[in-house]
């Protein structure tokens, strides 16, 4: 919003407003703008969420150590999607289509977040897992199919490879439609311990800052033998405002968390990363910046398949792994500590792949 408020002035007139027009300054304007929008709306909400009631449900199957956790005030996810949206649309540009793609996805994805909280506060179950994963893949299937009918490339851009770029074609819809499901199913699988989903939320959200910053960028892409797209680079800002306001979130949301996301906000952050991945023909290399939540989500897929297969025995003690190593006396800060170290490793590393192509 500012950028046409103040940029299309200072052209008129040779002023200050010029830095408007630059990535980078809205950028790092958008996080700070989040953050402290974050930090803001922070107390409020909380104090609010607890004078309603609105508390964690915590599962009787889960690790006994969780039912302390009982009654902390949850859906906090709202909050932080306030935070990204207020601050995406005041520093992004409105006339990118991108922009409205990621923001449709992530508001999307937060209500089916939402819809699925609230009944668990009504009903102790939330909606169906049909009804959550039709609506999910409902609200992804409407991305991919507007990507691909507006002419995006369908092309798949490989990981330490320059030139080698398989053409998808139609199939992109369904490839698209995967990586934003299972991202954001990855996500809320990994939001089990205070802080352990926001920590890689942020990094991977870093990560994908400065993709989409070189991918929007023709020389830098270019230098770089990765595909250009064009307004891609607009995408830094929401990967800037998602930053903000995980840090804001995380100073109440570390352990021990006055506040949860609930899945308002795994759903709508998991969606966001990946529909963006998607856009910057990153989805590959999610699979590295997003390994924490990888692992996670892979962790209860081994479970559930070897429990089936072997007739009811188990390789974790419980899935997802961050559970396992809690039944094996592992102190919570120690297993989100280490797992944002991790998730920071495989960011870093996920970015050193770009010269090894």
């Amino acid at each position: 919003m500012l950028y046409h408020l103040l940029y299309s002035y200072s052209i008129d007139y040779n002023s200050a407003f010029n830095v408007f027009k630059y990535i980078t300054f809205r950028t790092v304007c958008s996080i700070l703008t989040s953050m402290f929008l974050a930090f803001l709306i922070g107390p409020q909400f909380i104090e609010r969420l607890t004078k309603k009631q609105i508390g964690q449900i915590v599962r009787s199957d889960g690790p006994l150590t969780h039912l302390t956790k009982t009654g902390t005030p949850t859906m906090g996810g709202i909050w932080i999607l306030i935070c990204v949206v207020l601050s995406s649309l005041l520093w992004a540009r409105l006339d990118n289509h991108y922009v409205w793609i990621v923001l449709f996805v992530a508001c999307a994805s937060g209500l089916v977040g939402f819809l699925d909280d609230y009944k668990k506060l009504k009903t102790k179950k939330g909606i169906s897992a049909k009804k959550k994963m039709v609506l999910l893949i409902a609200t992804a299937l409407l991305a991919s199919v507007y990507l691909y009918f507006i002419g995006f490339s369908t092309e798949l851009e490989l990981p330490f490879f320059k030139n080698i770029r398989p053409e998808l074609g139609i199939g992109f819809i369904l490839f698209s439609t995967l990586v934003i499901i299972a991202t954001s199913n990855s996500v809320n699988l990994t939001d089990g311990l205070d802080g352990l989903a926001i920590g890689p939320v942020i990094t991977s959200s870093i990560a994908l800052l400065v993709l989409s910053y070189i991918t929007g960028h023709i020389k830098i892409s270019e230098y770089l033998g990765i595909s250009f797209i064009d307004g891609a680079g607009e995408l830094a800002i929401i990967c800037g405002s998602i930053i903000g306001a995980g840090i804001g979130f995380l100073w109440y949301n570390t352990y021990p968390a006055q506040v949860f996301m609930g899945d308002v906000g795994s759903l709508s952050l998991g969606s966001a990363i990946g529909i963006i991945a998607v856009i910057t023909k990153n989805e590959l290399l999610l699979f590295l910046i997003g390994g924490v939540f990888v692992i996670e989500a892979l962790s209860v897929i081994i479970q559930v398949g070897f429990f089936k297969i072997s007739g009811g025995k188990r390789i974790l003690h419980m899935a997802p792994l961050h559970h396992h190593f809690e039944l094996k006396g592992w102190a919570e800060p120690k297993i989100i500590v280490r797992f944002w170290i991790i998730s920071i490793i495989l960011a870093l590393f996920a970015l050193g792949t770009l010269k090894l192509r």
